[in-house]
This record gives C-alpha cells, sequence and structure tokens, in this order.
C-alpha cells in the first residue's frame, strides 16, 4: 500500500499520559472530527490482549473517517488488527524484516535522525519517514533535536512522504515550512488540549500552510 502525501499532513500519536476527562477511544474520536489524517497507537504499558482489543476497536473508528490508521512497534498487533500501517524506530526491527511479516500491503513508517538512516530506510522498503525531534520535546526525554538544516537535508535525499516529529505546537509548527516535510506528527499538542477537535481544526489548518 502506497502512503499518500496527505496521510502525513495532521499525524495523531496517542499518549495515554493524557486521557483524562475523556477516554482514549473519545480523544482520538475528537482528533479525527478535528481532521488529522492519520492516527498512530502508541501503548508502552498496556498487555497484548488489551492492546489488541484497543486496536481493533480504534481502526474500526478510523475506517468511519477513512483514516490510515498505524501501529507503533508491535508487529504482530498490526498484523493481527489488519492496520493500514506499522511504524518503528531505529532500536526496533529493521524495515526490511517488518515487510517479510507484513507483506506489500502494509504501509511501513520509521523513524529517522540522519540522511545516512532515511536512505537505509528507503533501501529497505520504508513507505514513509518519522523525522525528529524538530523541536526539545517533553514526550521523550532522550531524544536530541535535530541540528539546523537536518529536517530539509533528509526530505531533499528521499522520495517517500516525510512527517515532522517532537516538540511541534501551534507556534513553532510554520517554523516547519521551507524544509519539505508533508506534515507534522503530533502528541501532546493533540491530545493535551482542552478541545481536541478545535485544536486540531487549527493545526490542520496550520499544516496546510507547509
Amino acid at each position: 500500500m502506497k502512503c499518500a502525501e496527505e496521510y502525513m499532513r495532521l499525524y495523531a500519536v496517542t499518549d495515554r499520559a493524557w486521557v483524562g476527562g475523556q477516554t482514549l477511544y473519545q480523544q482520538v474520536e475528537s482528533a479525527l472530527k478535528g481532521g488529522v489524517t492519520c492516527v498512530q497507537l502508541r501503548e508502552k504499558e498496556l498487555d497484548e490482549e488489551a492492546f489488541l482489543k484497543e486496536a481493533f476497536e480504534l481502526h474500526d473508528l478510523c475506517k468511519k473517517y477513512n483514516v490510515p490508521f498505524f501501529i507503533n512497534d508491535n508487529v504482530d498487533i498490526a498484523i493481527r488488527c489488519h492496520a493500514e500501517g506499522i511504524h518503528v524506530g531505529q532500536e526496533d526491527m529493521a524495515a526490511a524484516q517488518v515487510r517479510q511479516r507484513v507483506g506489500d500491503e502494509m504501509m511501513i513508517g520509521v523513524s529517522v535522525h540522519s540522511v545516512e538512516e532515511a536512505l537505509e530506510a528507503v533501501r529497505h522498503g520504508a513507505d514513509c519517514l518519522g523525522v525528529g525531534a524538530a523541536f526539545s520535546t517533553h514526550t521523550k526525554a532522550d531524544v536530541d533535536v535535530l541540528p539546523e538544516g537536518m529536517m530539509k537535508a533528509i526530505c531533499d535525499a528521499v522520495d517517500i512522504p516525510v512527517v515532522a516529529i517532537g516538540g511541534i505546537h501551534k507556534e513553532n509548527l510554520l517554523r516547519l515550512k521551507g524544509t519539505g516535510v508533508n506534515g507534522v506528527a503530533l502528541v501532546s499538542a493533540i491530545f493535551g488540549a482542552e478541545d481536541i477537535e478545535a485544536e486540531c481544526r487549527e493545526l490542520k489548518a496550520l499544516a496546510e500552510q507547509l
């Protein structure tokens, strides 16, 4: 399944840390109503059974809105819930191995931080790239911010869609203009918002300007 650039425009990555008055399901639905173009389910703490149940529920929800659904890291869950995509980091299974397991139908996203990593991911069959951290971020404490110009260098080097991630919010999103990214992947800027739907509408309008 080819990854379209528009899937990357406003890419929501879930984080249970922000679940409060709404359930994760309700938060994701609010984000979908607000116009997110892709949803990635990231679960680090749930056991396999609970993760799978949630994956099926959220995948069904995304289908209603015609938005692709990615699973973070867990290839087994991605296969079992028939997700449109799987996203892996540098420390996870290599894209070539993931491709052997998921076949040609599923999109593979890979996190990269340099031109070398980006080119290797493409060689191994990645369909899209997550590049960051774009700015300093509280979501992941151990992540380095990309050197000046690196985002553009990566986008220039590859011919697959690229989404920027890391510390992006309304105030700094347009600083990515001119880098060549196809969109932004957001965690707290979406799920930490008081009114997720309204926030996504604003973020989407900004992302369209990239």
